[in-house]
């Protein structure tokens, strides 16, 4: 064995020096990548992984927002489809696919699972590259509650399966108010909201002879249901069945010497005969029906619908469609019947239509299910169902031509050319804050596209981050927030204020990509600032586009004054009382019971405070410190 070299002995020093440097060395290897190894694509591992059931998929832009959902009967090959080289994807698709960034799906159990599932998240985020009907009002019903003990008569916007008996959509709403109002002169059913499980005093409505008073039990239910069953006959439309009834009815009070009962059945028959005369009778034997006609041409189209029940046309409702290019009319078609009957519709058992959708059987299957029972997709060759189809088709063209290449549009393109922007803005949003001395300071947002305000996205926001009277920073907080919760962003952005405003906006919108065109209105003088752009473009020209600016930016003031107001009212209202802790509901209320005011409460010495019931002196002390800022906070 060889000695060792006293020369090389190696000191602790000279140990720990070997060790730091080894472990660098590792460090560096390892931090080193393996020129072989190649960067995960997240989206390529979630195409590999797609199964082959039935489902819905969801593809992910930009800032995470939602630009498509569709759905698959089998998710890998529908969803492959869109990425592979050789797909012939139109120019729609294409753009789509440049702007995905992560993709997302949901198996379900069967295709009839997936297009309701569709639906319903379709709804939800609206995204940019599905058919989306920008509707925001839910079409009024007449419901009859035949599953309480005494049924009433009411209006409502959503349709649920309760037990009780719909009847609409009445499109517009004046049909169904006035249908309502010959019911409350014609027939004995109660209009209050009142629980009848104990005896009350009729009210005024009795009196004036348009309520039988059930509350009151001056009517039997077997007696109360039979006008309940008349309102359904009338409602159904059954006008034979009806007026036999009430003849039947009136003969027996007669015979039974009931004079004022038989004029009064008398009266009803009479009114009904007018009534009924005066309605839109299209053809009885058509039943209920929704008629869709239609009327495209490349990226636009404009539909049609009319409402027909028991032969009567009770509504009608058009449409105006944009960016539709590259869409095919079927699956256009089967996007406008599965959008619109998602909005809560009660299906009727015939649909006609002027395009037979793609794929009708699920389609079909999903509406039975929303309706309870078989409903027809059907494109009618002859007949009344054919001129029916007509009316709606010619309806729709002429809904087509009054807003294709309309003033509308001349004045998005004039905006586009004043403002400098690449294209014309089909839909424009605004911001807006307010505040009193940086206090209850809130955010606004409005959109307006398609020649209208959009109030189902409006957007208010209390702010969070700011203190102080800073409306930049609270314009920024703003944007940024609204912007991420929005599944869709619009063409420009409007900010209500001037330079500084639009340079608080830009910064704002640094942090999205794909963000979109702003600019910035300022009030006194009215112009318009641009980023980039030294000189403004004058608002008191009064021409339409500017009128345009003007009318958005004051919209969104508007909005956002009114929820100020309204926090600013709450927080008002507010009693000092309620922010003390150890101070509940019942302590409050003994509290007032016993001082019959709040200046009083103030104005009392903590021994008295401490005689009431429920407190003590620590309770007492806690109270007067708290109400003492409060005074000094209000002073301030």
């Amino acid at each position: 064995m060889a000695a060792a070299d006293p020369k090389k002995k190696t000191t602790p020093e000279k140990k720990a020096v070997k060790k730091t440097s080894a472990k660098k060395e590792s460090a560096k290897k390892k931090s080193v990548p393996k020129k072989s190894a190649k960067k995960k694509n997240p989206l390529a591992e979630k195409l590999a992984s797609l199964p082959k059931n039935p489902g819905v998929y969801i593809f992910i832009g930009p800032a995470e927002r939602v630009l498509y959902v569709g759905k698959a009967k089998v998710l890998r090959n529908r969803v492959r489809s869109y990425f592979q080289k050789s797909g012939d994807l139109d120019r729609r698709k294409s753009a789509m696919v440049r702007d995905i960034r992560d993709m997302q799906f949901i198996v379900t159990d069967s295709e009839l699972e997936a297009l309701a599932l569709e639906a319903n998240l379709i709804k939800q985020y609206k995204p940019k590259f599905n058919v989306i009907l920008r509707d925001d009002k839910n079409y009024p019903y007449l419901r009859v509650s035949v599953n309480e003990q005494w049924p009433r008569l009411e209006v409502v916007r959503k349709v649920k399966k309760d037990g009780a008996l719909y009847f609409g959509p009445y499109v517009p709403s004046s049909s169904m108010h006035e249908a309502i109002a010959f019911i409350r002169r014609n027939f004995g059913v109660r209009p209050c909201k009142y629980r009848l499980d104990r005896p009350m005093r009729p009210c005024i409505q009795h009196q004036m002879g348009r309520c039988p008073a059930p509350c009151a039990g001056l009517i039997g239910r077997d007696e109360y249901m039979k006008e309940v069953d008349d309102v359904v006959m009338f409602l159904r439309g059954q006008k034979g069945e009806l007026v036999d009834e009430l003849e039947a009815k009136m003969r027996a009070y007669s015979e039974g010497q009931r004079y004022e009962d038989a004029a009064r059945i008398r009266d009803r028959i009479v009114s009904l005969k007018r009534a009924w005369e005066s309605q839109k009778v299209i053809s009885p034997e058509l039943g209920d029906i929704d008629v869709i006609g239609s009327c495209h041409d490349g990226g636009e189209a404009a539909f049609q619908v009319f409402f027909v029940r028991n032969g009567v046309m009770i509504g009608a409702r058009d449409f105006f469609l944009r960016d539709l290019d590259g869409i095919p009319p079927e699956e256009l078609a089967h996007s406008f019947v599965e959008m619109f009957y998602a909005k809560g519709i009660i299906p009727p058992p015939k649909i006609l239509v002027d395009v037979r959708p793609a794929v009708p059987g699920p389609l079909m299957e999903w509406l039975k299910e929303k309706r309870g029972g078989a409903v027809r997709i059907v494109v009618p060759r002859r007949g009344k169902e054919r001129e029916l189809l007509k009316m709606a088709q010619e309806n729709a063209k002429l809904h087509y031509e009054s807003k294709k290449g309309t003033a509308g549009d001349a004045v998005l393109d004039q905006l586009g050319r004043r403002l400098s922007l690449a294209s014309p803005p089909r839909s424009i949003g605004a911001f807006d804050v307010s505040n009193t001395g940086g206090s209850e300071a809130v955010g606004a947002f409005v959109w307006w596209s398609d020649g209208d305000f959009r109030k189902d996205n409006y957007r208010h926001l209390k702010i969070k981050t700011v203190k102080g009277a800073d409306d930049y920073a609270m314009m920024r907080e703003t944007i940024s927030r609204t912007l991420k919760n929005l599944n869709d962003w619009p063409d420009l952005i409007v900010i209500d204020g001037g330079k500084g405003h639009l340079e608080t906006a830009r910064a704002a919108l640094e942090e999205f990509e794909d963000a979109p065109s702003v600019v910035s209105v300022a009030k006194k003088p009215d112009r318009a600032f641009m980023p980039d752009i030294e000189e403004p473009v004058n608002l008191d020209d009064r021409t339409s586009s500017s009128l345009l600016l003007r009318r958005i930016r004051d919209e969104v003031h508007r909005f956002a004054i009114g929820f100020h107001k309204k926090v600013r009212g709450k927080h008002l209202l507010e009693s000092p009382l309620e922010s003390v802790p150890g101070i509940g509901k019942k302590r409050r209320l003994l509290l007032l019971r016993h001082f019959k005011s709040l200046e009083a409460i103030r104005d009392a010495s903590p021994e008295e405070l401490a005689q009431v019931p429920g407190m003590s002196m620590k309770s007492a002390l806690a109270l007067k410190e708290a109400l003492a800022a409060h005074t000094a906070a209000e002073g301030d």
